[in-house]
């Protein structure tokens, strides 16, 4: 008889599925998201998907050339009712609002009591990348506990997945897009293999999942 061993697999569900249960009633306080190469294109998809009324707020780490300037946030916002902004040092979070690490910072979350607070470095860079996405979200990790949702989209490398698992290790939750749908799917598959990713959703689907998610958790607090 052959002794096969058992190989863990994530499930891919559809996002209307027993979204609550994810967040056992802990209502979400803030999405990190990081992607690189084919991000443009996966972040319209979700921000084009989320109307004015979605209130968590968003912080991206998006691997981007160190010379864009406002241009890119301008572009986001002729796609999404939400307000989006490249992130300052010392910015407060607030709800409605999508903050995009700006081009060669590290971007990095800080817990001031209650309150959320971005902080920018020009530390080393982390996967040859700045600004990373791991230090985004182990910070975020750090600072949000289980109150996070951490996603990673297309990429072309493994930033994200030790963040991905710094994420699931405070007990928050991790998705990643499908490979299948993902430009690059170097980056969601690192994640899937650091750690149990919560959900794999097609692109698609992702904006669908979190206005659940967040609809039913606030709901149920």
């Amino acid at each position: 008889m052959i002794n096969r061993r058992q190989v863990w697999s994530p499930v891919i569900e559809r996002p209307r599925n027993r979204a609550i249960t994810l967040l056992r009633n802990r209502a979400p306080e803030l999405i990190v998201i990081g992607c690189s190469l084919g991000g443009m294109h996966a972040l319209q998809v979700i921000l084009s998907n989320l109307t004015r009324g979605f209130c968590v707020p968003i912080v991206v780490a998006q691997h981007r050339h160190k010379k864009s300037n406002e241009e890119l946030p301008a572009y986001f916002r002729r796609k999404t009712d939400l307000k989006v902004v490249d992130a300052e040092d010392k910015q407060w979070i607030e709800p409605g609002y999508v903050y995009l690490a700006p081009a060669d910072y590290h971007l990095l979350i800080e817990r001031n009591g209650a309150r959320g607070e971005l902080s920018l470095s020009v530390d080393e860079r982390v996967h040859y990348s700045r600004p990373s996405i791991d230090v985004l979200f182990e910070s975020a990790a750090d600072a949000y506990s289980d109150r996070l949702i951490g996603i990673v989209l297309t990429g072309s490398n493994d930033d994200g997945a030790h963040g991905a698992a710094r994420i699931k290790a405070r007990g928050g939750i991790v998705v990643a897009e499908d490979p299948a749908t993902a430009e690059a799917p170097a980056m969601p598959r690192a994640a899937i293999a650091a750690s149990h990713v919560d959900r794999i959703l097609r692109l698609e689907e992702i904006a669908p999942f979190l206005v659940e998610v967040c609809r039913t958790s606030v709901s149920h607090s």
